[in-house]
């Protein structure tokens, strides 16, 4: 235990560490022999491990080990972590880009990825997206993509559910620190290891090449190391999906209107009744290939100098494409169809069926083709040391910088016209895709009848840099309960932004792609046989498609990508220099350990803002089509740039107290205050009017912003823990938190005064001019609101016959602001289940996991929610030697279907499918 640890005890510790087990926490107290260690393999010694670490620390910590030769039990870290209380993995970073096979957010305590942050080794580390919607859409967060992080490079993983002064502020809900191994780790003077094999990827149908390998090597004397290690991993994605969403900017639902829709109204739809917009079959295939590796060497001359540096870098090459064939119910309804067998939801308004018969062939469809060239990369450099200057005093610190880079370098845009006589749909609530068709004028092979328009953003670079200096001192004291006094220094300058002009392509208006539609001969794919297999039926599934290098030529040839479609409301940067200083004490008494501390955090950011204008003196105009919104389009014709610059500190209190109730049984206690920065996008987003049409200039008009007076996210929190070890490699644990958060960030509305001119008419184009007036706008945007997150936490591990053993974990969280509503991000219910078999030759593993609902945050006008979901994964390994094993890895065994809605449970936005992955891999040690 750690209450009166004896050499003897801190010894048997390190020992259950073993050779990958890497460096001991902080907490506990070193030891000046040089200590042999057991080298521990397989499922039991890792659990044996992980527990060590957990029931030794004085603050409330998680640990995750690897089992064997430096791999996660799962191919994911995030998978892995699945396994830990209260952590929610997501299935991307955002709702826009729809979920995916892969596990790429992490959460706690059904909170907001951004609320929890991901250390690697105790530093901080650089974040690229692939997604373009992640790179600049609204929300783009501070969360960290675990797709970039494979797993081979781990040595373990912690999860810190409580915050101290020493650790590294921006974790409101937490911490994850991903641990990798260090030369010196290694039990022999020379060590090499290699995974080699393939993935299998059910829906695609489609296998593609995995290989790692490490080399580490230390000389005799055991005081200098190098490590270098590689990776090279492919995978081809195929998803099939049926979404309902927003058509030209609006809402995703839409309400009836007699202006717009007098078919309906004559119908006997009653105005006001909502109905749904756009909803189609879209398939998206992905191929992607990360590529990176790790250089380390360390010198360790003595006892009291230890000096790693490491080098660190992952790419992964994420070209997509995504085909989507749509129903407009827009256009459909406002095309004075014959409108017979609808039907309305009563509790909700909801227009859940109808069928359309047109008098002539109309457009009511459009299809939508995209490819896109997409890449995510994030790499580190750092050197870490430590030095022990007497018995009584150590230092250590660190220095590095790392850096992430999200691109979407193009996207490749054909949307075509569908036309028909006769279409209709009809929904089946959110756990089944809408059924819907458009006719079929255009043969079972469906295709478009015409051009209808080319978009979408090009040259998207975010760049993501991080750079820190740290040095941290702990002085061994005798003063009674104080064991030992903890203090240190912080520094860093984190930048955020978007690297050159963002250009949204359109039609090029001098070679006429409307007078040049993609010829039917183009089209020479078609969606898979079982395309929406699971997903419902009724929804069109014959879809012929061109080629990638088809549809590039096409843009290529009628794309218009000038510089003056340069879109500076997807612009963006951020810059936040930090300054942080701590003190801690460590406690310790008889049958007790703790600590408590203060820390000092003074932050200073400068927040770009683009500003609608048509003066072209002022700093930083840029002229662009997309400004042109006043009379006859032309006023305003550019944008301004201007930085808005501020600073605050924060007190950062903590507290912890572990206590040995029997030898068997640890109760832990803390409180803490903790501050999280808002997210980028919410800072940082151009000042967007909406046309102004009132000359006295009182009417309120309205728009969009960002919002550079955000405050921080800050919160008090509040943990108890109570944990029973009862037998060797067996725990059950209960507990208990809440975060009380004063200012937690939600979508709101923000009253400014602007100038503005008047734009009778709506702005059309050939409207008269008036003055320019000065008046009120309510611009939608992000505020600070009061809320709060409780919940209670339950684990169970023990063994079952030595050779097998079991494990569950319940996670109940309560997330909601001061009104009421959900936040974005919160997970009331998860829970998981596992399961193994292992002896010397042979393992097996079986984890299920599940989810209940996330609130994922608000999207083209309503909530959007992912529903709950489970996932089966299993495992089998077969070790013939101590150098050769072979294991299957069985990811999404069950077949998950993803399923979204919106502000109603019965309203469907998304279904998706990706199938079953299989990992076959043969490990080499030497």
């Amino acid at each position: 235990m750690k209450v009166k640890q004896t050499p003897i005890s801190q010894a048997v510790f390190i020992a259950l560490l073993g050779a990958s087990g890497a460096t001991v926490l902080a907490q506990q107290a070193p030891t000046p022999q040089q200590l042999d260690t057991v080298t521990v393999t397989g499922i039991r010694a890792s659990q044996e491990k992980s527990l060590a670490v957990k029931r030794n620390a004085d603050t409330h910590i998680d640990v995750i080990s690897a089992e064997d030769i430096g791999k996660m039990p799962d191919k994911n870290v995030a998978d892995s972590l699945a396994r830990i209380p209260g952590v929610t993995i997501l299935n991307s970073p955002s709702g826009g880009s729809g979920g995916f096979d892969e596990r790429d957010r992490v959460g706690l305590r059904g909170t907001n990825p951004s609320l929890t942050q991901t250390l690697l080794d105790g530093h901080s580390v650089a974040n690229g997206d692939w997604f373009v919607l992640d790179q600049t859409g609204a929300g783009v967060g501070r969360s960290v993509s675990f797709s970039l992080l494979p797993s081979e490079l781990v040595s373990r993983v912690e999860v810190h559910k409580n915050a101290q002064a020493s650790d590294i502020e921006g974790g409101t809900a937490g911490s994850v620190n991903i641990i990798t191994r260090k030369p010196l780790d290694f039990a022999k003077g020379l060590t090499f290891e290699a995974g080699i094999g393939a993935v299998y990827a059910s829906l695609p149908k489609k296998t593609d090449p995995q290989v790692s390998a490490l080399l580490a090597w230390k000389n005799e004397s055991k005081n200098f190391g190098l490590l270098v290690q590689v990776f090279d991993e492919k995978r081809s994605l195929r998803r099939d999906g049926v979404e309902t969403f927003a058509h030209d900017g609006a809402n995703s639902l839409t309400p009836i209107t007699a202006a717009t829709n007098p078919a309906a109204v004559a119908a006997g739809i009653p105005v006001g009744t909502l109905f749904p917009n756009l909803m189609g079959s879209a398939l998206f295939t992905q191929e992607r290939e990360r590529k990176g590796g790790v250089v380390s060497a360390q010198i360790k001359p003595n006892n009291d100098i230890d000096v790693t540096l490491t080098g660190f870098t992952s790419k992964m090459d994420a070209d997509n494409y995504n085909r989507n064939y749509m129903l407009s119910n827009q256009w459909a309804l406002s095309r004075s169809p014959n409108i017979t067998n609808f039907s309305i939801d009563p509790s909700t308004h909801i227009l859940t069926s109808a069928n359309y018969t047109f008098a002539t062939p109309t457009i009511f469809g459009v299809y939508d083709l995209i490819s896109r060239k997409a890449s995510a990369e994030t790499n580190f450099l750092n050197l870490e040391g430590s030095l022990r200057v007497s018995d009584a005093l150590k230092l250590s610190g660190n220095v590095g910088t790392s850096r992430g880079k999200g691109k979407t370098i193009s996207q490749d845009v054909y949307e075509g016209d569908i036309t028909a006589s006769s279409g209709g749909f009809q929904l089946n609530g959110s756990g089944t895709a809408p059924s819907f068709n458009i006719g079929n004028a255009n043969g079972a092979a469906l295709k478009p009848s015409g051009t209808d328009w080319i978009f979408g953003d090009q040259n998207v670079v975010v760049q993501d840099k991080d750079t820190w200096a740290q040095v941290d001192a702990e002085y061994t004291l005798d003063a009674g309960m104080l064991r030992s006094l903890k203090f240190g220094l912080r520094g860093s300058k984190h930048d955020r932004y978007t690297d050159g002009p963002i250009v949204n392509q359109g039609p090029n208006w001098g070679t006429d792609p409307f007078a040049n539609p993609l010829p039917a001969s183009a089209y020479t794919e078609t969606y898979p046989g079982n395309f929406g297999s699971g997903l419902g039926s009724g929804f069109p599934t014959g879809i012929s498609y061109p080629t990638a290098d088809a549809l590039a030529a096409y843009n290529a040839k009628y794309a218009n990508r000038d510089i003056s479609r340069r879109m500076v409301t997807h612009e963006y940067a951020v810059k936040e220099k930090t300054t942080a200083g701590y003190v801690q004490g460590n406690l310790e008494g008889e049958g007790w350990s703790g600590n408590v501390g203060l820390r000092l955090v003074r932050t200073k950011s400068s927040t770009l803002i683009w500003v609608p204008t048509s003066n072209t003196a002022l700093p930083g105009y840029v002229p662009s089509a997309f400004a042109a919104v006043g009379p006859n389009w032309t006023d305003p014709s550019g944008y301004y740039q201007t930085y808005h610059d501020r600073s605050y500190t924060d007190a950062l209190p903590s507290a912890s107290v572990r206590i040995d109730v029997t030898p068997k049984v640890v109760a832990r206690l803390s409180v803490s205050r903790t501050v999280t920065r808002p997210d980028y996008t919410a800072l940082s987003a151009a000042q967007l009017l909406g046309s102004y049409s009132d000359p006295t200039g009182k009417a309120v008009g309205s728009g969009t912003s960002g919002n550079p007076d955000l405050d921080p996210i800050r919160s008090t929190n509040f943990d108890a823990n109570i944990e029973w070890y009862f037998a060797p490699r067996a725990f059950v644990s209960m507990g208990a938190f809440h975060m009380n958060i004063g200012s937690y960030i939600i979508d709101g509305v923000q009253r400014v005064t602007a100038s503005t001119d008047v734009t009778p008419n709506g702005g059309q184009q050939g409207s008269p001019t008036n003055q320019r007036v000065t008046a009120p706008f309510d611009l939608t945007t992000q505020i600070n609101k009061k809320a709060s997150v409780t919940g209670l936490e339950f684990a169970f591990e023990t063994p079952v016959l030595n050779n097998f053993g079991i494990g569950a974990n319940y996670t109940y969280a309560d997330a909601h602001d001061d009104s009421g509503h959900v936040l974005r991000g919160a997970v009331k219910h998860s829970a998981n289940v596992n399961g193994f078999f292992e002896n010397d030759q042979f393992s097996a593993r079986l984890t299920y996991g599940y989810n209940s609902d996330n609130f994922l945050g608000r999207d083209r006008g309503t909530d959007y929610f992912q529903r709950g979901v489970g996932v089966l994964s299993a495992s089998l390994g077969y070790k013939l030697n101590q150098n050769f094993a072979v294991s299957l890895d069985a990811q999404n065994l069950n077949d998950p279907i993803l399923k979204y809605y919106g502000d109603f449970k019965s309203e469907p936005r998304a279904i998706y499918k990706n199938g079953r992955q299989f990992y076959l891999t043969a490990r080499i040690k030497y």
